[in-house]
């Protein structure tokens, strides 16, 4: 992977944050799967991301199997166990699909491990340097909350497809990207009075600092609530919201992903794209389902935002919301969870200068997932 390949989204500069790692980007998301040749699948054929490497039994893999993809700046790595017991099936018996590692891509892995954990970071691994014919990779990792890691990579020294133990993958078949670019964000839910203490080990730990804060006042609805602050670090490319479940009269769709993920965990990924109307119309297309507004939400929505570039016909078709900063605005549509369990979903975003999110949206998307949990009985 060349640093070409891997240049982030443009940054916005938080003056508050330290950024001492530093970190340039996100270098991919792994997600733990029950079947990861069937995931790679899915999320080729109906989300567009590009085959891209493979470890397995093939390449030296005895213990389990991993599907690398990518579209744009948006690496996926899909890892499934090959046998019974360990560490990756106590993952998928206990949360099912979902997110274990964010990887952040640093200059100095070694550095930004020895940062971290001098800071109070629990390690996971300490660096260690991975080899091939096409160069070494370093690698250290470092607990986040529940039992999501992160991992620090350095590949300035590597040229391969994408880490030392992988294979170039290219199946037959053709994929059709979706205009997806880049990790917008990534959102975390933690439990009860859990959200100040990850925020303030993003702050302490990574030199992250506090974008905006939401309370219950902001995010709740006639029977649930939920209190939200976002953390990035210092050039804005790694922004990640930390939500904890408020006091309601019923059950917050936080505490229904805690239930049912057992424990904290990535919540949503939020995908930017330069058109979200014709990505969102592929998806749809393609079987992706939405959580979906009321109508009444449009009739308004114009007297609240103001003018914007796009027709709201063809927005008010396919349920994509709208809100605006003191920036510009932004559009942005949520998924329904994406795996068995209601947990993880994915966020579509298209930012036309705001550099917010969403906060006019809150009540209107929140009875939206309401009314999904009172499908599932959870609510």
């Amino acid at each position: 992977m060349t640093m070409e390949q891997h240049t982030p989204q443009p940054e916005i500069v938080v003056p508050e944050a330290e950024d001492f790692l530093p970190l340039l980007g996100t270098d991919h998301v792994e997600l733990i799967v029950g079947n990861a040749k069937q995931s790679a699948y899915y999320y080729m054929h109906a989300w567009g991301f590009q085959p891209l490497a493979y470890k397995g039994l093939e390449t030296g893999s005895a213990d389990s199997v991993s599907y690398v993809l990518r579209q744009d700046k948006i690496t996926l790595v899909l890892t499934t166990p090959l046998a019974a017991g360990g560490p990756l099936n106590d993952h998928l018996n206990r949360h099912g699909d979902g997110v274990k590692a964010v990887a952040l891509w640093v200059d100095d892995a070694a550095k930004s491990w020895k940062e971290t954990t001098s800071r109070g970071a629990v390690s996971v691994f300490a660096p260690e340097t991975r080899e091939d014919e096409h160069g070494k990779v370093v690698l250290s990792g470092i607990e986040t909350y529940g039992d999501t890691i992160h991992v620090f990579v350095e590949r300035k020294h590597y040229n391969g497809v994408f880490l030392p133990g992988y294979a170039a993958w290219n199946p037959a078949g053709e994929v059709q990207s979706l205009g997806l670019k880049y990790i917008d964000h990534m959102v975390g839910n933690v439990g009860w009075g859990e959200m100040n203490t990850w925020c303030q080990f993003y702050a302490k730990v990574m030199g992250f600092a506090q974008l905006v804060s939401f309370d219950d006042k902001d995010i709740s609805t006639e029977y649930t609530a939920l209190m939200s602050k976002v953390m990035s670090n210092g050039n804005g490319r790694i922004k990640f919201p930390i939500n904890e479940p408020a006091e309601g009269r019923k059950k917050s769709q936080i505490e229904e992903y805690i239930d049912f993920y057992q424990g904290a965990g990535i919540q949503h990924i939020a995908v930017a794209t330069d058109n979200i109307i014709e990505t969102v119309t592929e998806l749809q297309r393609r079987g992706i389902e939405f959580l979906q507004v009321p109508g009444t939400y449009y009739d308004t929505v114009l007297d609240r935002v103001g003018e914007i570039d796009e027709d709201l016909a063809p927005l008010r078709k396919l349920g994509i919301l709208i809100d605006r900063d003191d920036e510009g605005y932004l559009l942005q549509i949520f998924t329904k969870p994406v795996v068995d369990r209601p947990t993880m979903f994915f966020e579509i975003i298209q930012r036309k200068g705001a550099q917010s999110f969403g906060k006019g949206n809150f009540k209107a998307l929140f009875e939206a997932i309401e009314r999904e949990q009172s499908l599932r009985g959870t609510l």
